[in-house]
């Protein structure tokens, strides 16, 4: 049996020279190319070879904001952003009046990402005070905003009620009375959702998968604990159920999971309308919808996804015998995943030998795992490319790895990168717009990078970077 390494399993002892490469990265005719569903749709290589975004040299934006640095392409962001809200409300327009479209801020948020949002016409999804906040400061109005949780404090509940949020999703039975005794207090009637766990088992992470039975989120629609929710919440004046939600896991390309998980909460969704007298006006069939990080994922368009969506519920309506409600979905990282990509300075690079002769080269950026944690949480996959400029040196076998004192460090896995790669090239990684400033940390004291965005040949600050004095004023040394 092999052992696992920190830095993975291809450096177990007893690899040989022909498993390193993973079967769906191959060597590139031009180390130089830019796969088009990897990045923004304004990315190109200049005149000189280095790269350009919105108009503007990369560059020019180490040189002005400093790397490591998440570029936002806000052109792409907002197409993106409407082209989802479209393909739903075109699909759903004959079956529900159209289908409601949630950006997840757990994602990516910044005021400038909210007033987006708002001007362009989504729906929001907030999981905390701090994601509710930004929202409202950007413009969004309190009836488009959703706040989730599977632990919800009374302060963020209090303040999502009396901004008058269009939602709260109730993730367990002690949430009704929560609820129910902050909106009485208030004055209000609270309009809540029930998050529903439908026992589909989504084929993504483990930590990412979130509909299967044995995890903290959701109401076990098979244990009856739904049921007894529903009975909770409709014996309680101060809350207004408006209907069910489930949500089954992030980075998902089949569409399978979500035909079962939407026959199945439709299903609930009969059942609580005729067993109590009720009738339910809205369903969420959440998101989790997957983007292209490396060469072997091809996401499906979102006006393909809403057209699947829409013939499965209308389909189930038809079975259950019931009216289609109105629908939502979260797209999630599918809006600000492929709009991002992070810039590093390259420093150290060495050549490692491996087991049966192979040899991996390692090239180290000025960053790591605390501004990109999802390769060591998830086992992530990711691209990059030199930025700086074009190179006619054939392509290394790589692994870019940050600054960390950790063997698990790992930016990008695996990938080829130009034989003449070093120190201060610029690289890019493409596909790091959701997730990895949201999830950024200060390990090693290092301060969380800028995140500019970019458009019509300008760029501005969305969240400046930290510096050393931010962290030590939290110091009460």
């Amino acid at each position: 049996m092999a052992r696992a390494h920190e830095a993975g399993a291809l450096h177990s002892p007893g690899s040989s020279a022909t498993a390193i490469v993973p079967s769906w990265l191959t060597p590139p005719a031009d180390v130089n190319e830019l796969l088009p569903q990897l990045w923004s749709q304004t990315v190109e290589r200049g005149d000189a070879g280095g790269l350009r975004v919105g108009g503007v040299d990369v560059a020019e934006l180490a040189a002005t904001y400093g790397t490591p640095l998440y570029v936002v392409d806000e052109l792409d962001f907002r197409s993106r952003a409407v082209a989802w809200r479209d393909a739903f409300a075109d699909a759903f327009a004959d079956l529900c009046g159209g289908a409601d479209v949630y950006y997840a801020s757990k994602a990516f948020t910044a005021t400038g990402v909210t007033r987006w949002i708002a001007q362009d016409g989504l729906h929001l999804d907030t999981s905390s005070a701090g994601e509710l906040e930004l929202g409202l400061r950007g413009g969004v109005l309190p009836g488009r905003i959703a706040l989730h949780g599977n632990n919800k404090s009374r302060g963020e509940i209090a303040a999502a009620l009396a901004a008058g949020v269009g939602r709260i999703v109730l993730d367990s039975l002690q949430e009704v009375d929560l609820v129910a005794d902050v909106a009485a207090e208030l004055g209000v009637v609270a309009p809540v959702m029930l998050r529903i766990t439908v026992g589909v088992e989504a084929h993504t992470h483990s930590y990412i998968a979130t509909a299967h039975e044995d995890q903290k989120f959701g109401l076990s629609l098979t244990s009856g604990q739904a049921m007894a929710t529903v009975a909770r919440v409709l014996a309680r004046p101060e809350l207004h159920l408006l209907g069910l939600h489930s949500h089954i896991g992030s980075q998902i390309f089949d569409m399978g999971g979500f035909e079962v998980s939407a026959r199945r909460l439709l299903g609930l969704h009969r059942t609580i309308e005729r067993e109590h007298g009720v009738e339910l006006a809205e369903v969420d069939l959440g998101g989790g919808y997957g983007i292209a990080y490396t060469s072997e994922h091809q996401p499906l368009p979102p006006a393909e996804i809403a057209g699947r969506l829409a013939e499965i519920v209308a389909r189930e309506c038809l079975v259950q015998g019931i009216a289609v409600p109105r629908v939502s979905v979260e797209p999630g990282r599918a809006i600000a995943g492929p709009a991002g990509f992070t810039l590093y300075e390259v420093g150290v690079t060495k050549d490692v030998a491996l087991d049966g002769g192979a040899t991996r080269r390692y090239v180290s950026v000025d960053g790591g795992m605390s501004d990109n944690i999802r390769t060591a949480l998830y086992d992530a996959d990711y691209s990059a490319t030199v930025a700086s400029r074009a190179s006619q040196a054939p392509g290394v076998l790589s692994r870019v790895v940050g600054k960390h004192c950790e063997s698990g460090d790992v930016v990008v896995k695996d990938e080829f990168l130009p034989g003449d790669t070093g120190a201060g090239d610029l690289l890019a990684v493409p596909g790091t717009g959701a997730y990895c400033r949201s999830m950024a940390s200060n390990y090693n004291q290092l301060p969380r990078p800028a995140v500019v965005s970019v458009r019509d040949g300008s760029a501005k600050v969305l969240v400046r970077r930290e510096t050393p004095t931010d962290l030590l004023a939290l110091d009460a040394g």
